[in-house]
């Protein structure tokens, strides 16, 4: 193990930052109770020392000892194998967390506390600070070049324009998708505004003619339609990157004293060769669109930029991005892990070539995918340095939901839909999660919204699959699905839940051709091809996914084999959680290690597995997890804790909001099996099947027997 992998391991940097951090909360208390308390000026710097000395010892302290269930003890004592420090990281994240919460209420009472805050306005005036609102959308540049390709360029000027705005934290900036929205329509800026939720808006235009460009910007106030400022700008092309730094700089400048009050300076740009930069822009804007061509000719782009600047840091960045972008289970064809594989590298050199660059941070957070704790710190750094990165904050919002942090994910994706309701993927995890919680009415009025804004946006259609599948109506969800597929190739995601509603409906031999790949074992094994799938299930569990392994093991009673595999892969359970700590809905993947160790005789891990999922439900259940999924979660778990009457009062409600599974319940689910022959059982898997029958007669198809076989 590497020294930097032990500094981890050891949660050295954890205690490090969590240091940090305190440190910080105790100087803002210190800045905050001086002036009333009349304290000298030397006080701060004096505890800013201390706290400065006192970092060495706690870093050597967390490197040399460990805290273990028996109390502290050094490091060099701890056997590895009963080692709590992964727990103890978590904890210390939490930690980190709550002396972040109270630095943000420290902000706050700082600020009302501030000697120069005005206490109380008259109303007019308080009338015309809510007007000026430091809000504003940047509208795309209108390309006016004779060449449509330069569209990419000017939509790229507008870009970075965007960005520099969006550091200042004192404007409230619109999200890119969002803004650009409105491209190519010639509506009125009233309309824009309010769409938006701003009170200005830039909007320009960008004539580039051989090595020459021309940049114009405007400054508008949407209420009155008022110019506040305008500029036209004539430059060689070399120049673009002073360009974009001056018109926002300007921008900021005019804001400053109406709106911000700050005296910041926007970000400079990288710099690069016109072409290499060129390319990147079209490339950039070619990965936004979420689109498999698009992306791959990004590829193409960008390996010319980094090929004509092999020190471009951002070209490298969004390379390994794109390349990640298209995994089979994004928005591409190539297997998972090797498209990992292969993002790293370009990532990696991004990071190197540029240090402080948000677009390499965020590549990497995308990159680390299960590892969350990885993932969370890469793009928290990344947001850091560009809080308007908004692939950052989906991809953060994604890991904070893989932890367990649904509310923290929540809040994200309620932002992100305020700011950007036109984001694409936040989207559709907006809806999926804002369904997850039960939150019916924001589900329903985020939908509406994007159907006002744009009624033949594609991403609709799986946006009202997932509300249907949520609530019970697979057949209703699947022809949303289906529709959707009408229109072009379908992306990992989608097909992800496009396996979902056929296997759910009863149609595995669809699934196998039409659906994911990942869903693929399951669909075989629904078919009789039992041998084929578990020798699938097998090369999936070796690429980082082993749920239907584990699960088809279980439902053919190899439960050592499933032992075996676990055992000799993971030293323990504690380590193997950590690396799948469980889904949105549930911890289904442990439920099933605890039936196999019940199964061959051994209680204490069973019952230590249990823990996990306990843990894990509780943990969504504080969250505030509210569907039929996690209902279901609860009969499993109160199922295998033998907990028969709570299991059934569970079930029952679950299959009353339209569960159903297209095989006998008792395989499905294999922890139902203790409740075989109880006569309530045996009205809920009537239940069950009543509920199958209608999703299929929604979709035209004949209904299933009791012994799951379609009727003629």
């Amino acid at each position: 193990m590497s020294v930097l992998q032990e500094l981890k391991r050891r949660n050295v940097f954890r205690i490090g930052i969590a240091y940090a951090v305190a440190s910080w909360v105790l100087l803002q208390v210190v800045d905050v109770i001086s002036p009333a308390l009349d304290l000298p000026g030397w006080v701060t710097r004096l505890v800013l020392l201390i706290l400065g000395i006192g970092l060495i010892p706690v870093l050597v302290f967390a490197w040399a000892f460990e805290i273990t269930p028996e109390g502290l003890k050094k490091e060099a004592d701890v056997d590895r194998t009963k080692s709590i420090a992964g727990e103890t990281g978590r904890k210390l994240n939490y930690v980190i967390i709550g002396f972040l919460v109270a630095a943000v209420a420290l902000l706050l009472v700082e600020r009302q506390m501030r000697p120069d805050a005005a206490p109380a306005v008259d109303t007019e005036l308080a009338a015309q600070a809510a007007e000026r609102d430091g809000s504003i959308a940047v509208l795309p540049f209108v390309n006016m070049s004779s060449d449509a390709e330069q569209e990419y360029f000017s939509d790229g000027i507008t870009e970075e324009i965007l960005n520099s705005l969006a550091s200042v934290k004192e404007l409230k900036v619109a999200g890119r998708t969002s803004s650009f929205a409105f491209k190519g329509q010639n509506d009125d800026l009233r309309r824009i505004g309010d769409s938006l939720g701003v009170e200005h808006i830039l909007e320009g235009s960008v004539r580039k003619s051989g090595d020459k460009v021309r940049i114009t910007a405007q400054l508008i106030q949407v209420n009155n339609g008022f110019h506040l400022w305008s500029e036209t700008y004539d430059r060689e092309l070399t120049d673009v990157f002073a360009i974009q730094d001056e018109i926002a700089n300007e921008i900021l400048k005019q804001l400053r004293a109406q709106l911000v009050g700050a005296d910041e300076v926007v970000a400079e740009t990288m710099r690069t060769a016109p072409e290499v930069y060129e390319l990147y822009l079209r490339a950039k804007q070619r990965i936004y669109t979420r689109d498999r061509g698009e992306i791959q000719t990004a590829v193409e782009e960008l390996d010319n930029a980094i090929r004509l600047d092999d020190a471009y840091a951002p070209a490298y960045a969004q390379r390994g991005i794109a390349t990640i972008l298209l995994s089979d289970q994004q928005y591409g064809t190539i297997p998972h892990q090797e498209a990992r594989r292969r993002g790293k590298r370009y990532v990696d050199e991004a990071l190197r070539l540029g240090p402080e660059s948000a677009e390499a941070w965020a590549g990497l957070g995308l990159y680390y995918d299960r590892d969350s704790e990885a993932a969370i710190e890469a793009l928290v750094k990344a947001l850091t340095i560009n809080p308007n990165l908004i692939d950052a904050s989906n991809w953060l919002q994604i890991s904070l939901r893989n932890s367990g942090q649904m509310r923290s994910s929540l809040d994200i994706l309620r932002e992100i839909a305020e700011r950007d309701p036109l984001y694409r993927p936040a989207f559709s995890n907006a809806m999926q999660l804002f369904d997850a919680f039960g939150l019916d009415d924001e589900a329903e009025q985020l939908l509406k919204r994007i159907e006002a804004f744009n009624p033949d946006n594609p991403d609709l259609y799986l946006a009202r699959a997932t509300r249907y599948m949520y609530a019970g109506e697979m057949g209703k969800g699947l022809q949303q699905l289906e529709e959707l597929s009408n229109l072009g190739p379908m992306s990992g995601v989608e097909q992800v839940f496009l396996s979902i509603g056929l296997l759910g409906t009863g149609q595995p031999e669809r699934a196998v051709t039409e659906g994911s790949v990942y869903f693929r074992p399951g669909a075989l094994y629904a078919l009789g091809r039992k041998d084929e799938a578990i020798a699938l299930a097998y090369e999936h569990a070796r690429g980082g996914d082993p749920e239907s392994l584990f699960y088809m093991l279980v439902v053919e009673n190899r439960n050592q084999e499933l032992v075996n595999y676990l055992e000799e892969r993971w030293p323990s359970l504690a380590a193997f959680a950590n690396e799948y700590p469980g889904g949105d809905n549930g911890y289904d993947l442990m439920m099933t290690v605890a039936l196999a160790y019940r199964r061959i005789g051994d209680e204490t891990l069973a019952d230590e597995a249990l823990e996990f999922v306990d843990a894990r439900m509780q943990r969504l259940e504080s969250e505030g997890i509210d569907n039929r999924i996690f209902t279901a979660s609860k009969a499993s778990y109160l199922a295998m804790r033998g907990d028969i009457d709570g299991a059934l009062d569970y079930l029952q409600e679950a299959v009353a909001e339209g569960l159903s599974v297209a095989m006998d319940p008792a395989v499905a689910y294999p922890e139902f099996s203790i409740l075989l022959g109880d006569p309530r059982f045996d009205e809920i898997k009537t239940s069950m099947l009543e509920n199958l029958n209608y999703n299929r007669r929604i979709l035209e198809l004949p209904p299933f027997d009791e012994n799951y076989q379609a009727r003629q």
